[in-house]
C-alpha cells in the first residue's frame, strides 16, 4: 500500500493519493522521512523571455562595478541606453539585485561597532573611580584651562585634580599615578572610567594602568550618561554662585578650584550619601556620624512625640551600592520584549 501511495504521489498528490488508499498521511511522511506539509510548489520551465545565466551575471557585475555602485538602476539603465548599451529592464535590475540581498548600498560602508554598556558596582571608597577633564575659559577669547579630576563614585571624594594650560596624556598620566600612589591603591583594587577622550585612551595612561593593576573602562561614544559622577561633579562647580565667567590667569584658576575642591571634600552634604561629606565617607567616618544624628533626633522625638505623626525619625542612610549602570531588573527585561 505505501508503495502505490509512493507511485500515485507525483501524479495526484499525496493528500488524494493517501485518500483514495485509506492510508494517513502522517504514516506517509513518516515511512518517507520528509516533514509532514504540503509538497514544495513545482517549478516550470524556465520562460523564454528571462534572461540567460550569462547574461544575468553580465548584469551584475555591471551593477557592482565601481562606476556604477553608488548608482541607482535607473540611473545604471538610462547610462547604458545613452551608450547604446541594452542589458535588461530596470525592473529585472532589481530583481537581479534582491536575489543577491544588495537592494540597499552597494558600496563598502563603514561599520561601527557595538559598544557594551559598562556596568560598573562599588561597595566601598577606592573601588571605582571616575576621572574627566573639563575646560575653563581663560583671559582671553579662544583661551582656556583644562581641569583634570579624579572621583571616587562611591564617596564623592575628589581624590586627585590638576589645572594645566593644556591637555596632555603624559600629565594625565602623571596624576592619575600620583593619586593611585597617595591612596595606597594595591593591584587589583581598583577601577578606573572614562571617557573616550584621547588623554583617557591614550597609550601612556593605558600602559601605566596594566603595570600597576588597575583595570580601566571607558564610556560609549555620545553617552554622557556613562560617566554620570565626574560630569555632576563638574555641574556643581560651574553652577556655584561665585563660578566666574573667566580666569585670569593659570595661578587664579588654580586658587578657585582648590577652594571648590576643599569645599567640595569637607562641606558639601551629598544628597547621595545620605546628606555626608565626600570626607567623612572616603575615611570611615560615617557610621559615626549617622549614629550621632540618630541620637539627636532620639533626643527630639523624646521630647516632642506627638511633632512626628507617622514614626519616629530617622537620619538618611549611606548607600551600600553605587552604580555606573546597574543591570536592567529581570521584569524591566521582560517588558522590553513585548
Amino acid at each position: 500500500m505505501m508503495e502505490a501511495a509512493r507511485d500515485a504521489a507525483p501524479d495526484l498528490g499525496v493528500k488524494p493519493a493517501c485518500e483514495a488508499l485509506s492510508l494517513p498521511r502522517t504514516a506517509f511522511y513518516r515511512h518517507e522521512k520528509i516533514p509532514f506539509g504540503p509538497p514544495p510548489p513545482r517549478r516550470g520551465p524556465r520562460p523564454e523571455r528571462a534572461l540567460r545565466p550569462e547574461e544575468r551575471q553580465r548584469a551584475l557585475d555591471t551593477l557592482r562595478s565601481e562606476r556604477f555602485a553608488d548608482k541607482a538602476p535607473r540611473e545604471v539603465w538610462a547610462t547604458l541606453l545613452d551608450e547604446g548599451t541594452y542589458l535588461c529592464s530596470v525592473r529585472t535590475m532589481y530583481r537581479i539585485l534582491d536575489s543577491e540581498n544588495e537592494v540597499k548600498e552597494r558600496r563598502a560602508q563603514l561599520r561601527h561597532p557595538k559598544y557594551q554598556k559598562p556596568e560598573l558596582l562599588a561597595e566601598a571608597p577606592n573601588q571605582v573611580w571616575s576621572w574627566d577633564i573639563t575646560k575653563l575659559k581663560g583671559p582671553a577669547k579662544w583661551s582656556c584651562f583644562c581641569l583634570y579630576v579624579i572621583l571616587d563614585i562611591f564617596s564623592r571624594y575628589v581624590v586627585g585634580w590638576m589645572i594645566a594650560s593644556r591637555e596632555s596624556a603624559e600629565l594625565a598620566r602623571r596624576l592619575i599615578e600620583d593619586t593611585i600612589e597617595k591612596q595606597g591603591i594595591e593591584p587589583g583594587q581598583l577601577t578606573i572610567h572614562a571617557d573616550r577622550g584621547a588623554s583617557m585612551k591614550s597609550k601612556p595612561v593605558a600602559l601605566l594602568l596594566a603595570d600597576l593593576g588597575v583595570t580601566k573602562t571607558h564610556s560609549r561614544p555620545q553617552v554622557s550618561d556613562d560617566n554620570p559622577y565626574s560630569e555632576s561633579q563638574f555641574k556643581t562647580m560651574k553652577y556655584r554662585p561665585e563660578f566666574p565667567e573667566r580666569f585670569g590667569s593659570l595661578e587664579d584658576a588654580r586658587a578657585f578650584c582648590g577652594g571648590f575642591i576643599e569645599w567640595y571634600n569637607t562641606e558639601h552634604r551629598h544628597t547621595g550619601i545620605g546628606l555626608l561629606t565626600p570626607e567623612m565617607v572616603h575615611y570611615g567616618l560615617a557610621e559615626r556620624v549617622i549614629e550621632g544624628r540618630q541620637k539627636t533626633l532620639d533626643q527630639a522625638y523624646a521630647a516632642h512625640p506627638e511633632r512626628f505623626v507617622k514614626k519616629p525619625p530617622a537620619p538618611p542612610m549611606l548607600p551600600g551600592k553605587v552604580w555606573i549602570n546597574p543591570p536592567a531588573k529581570p521584569e524591566e527585561i521582560n517588558k522590553s520584549l513585548h
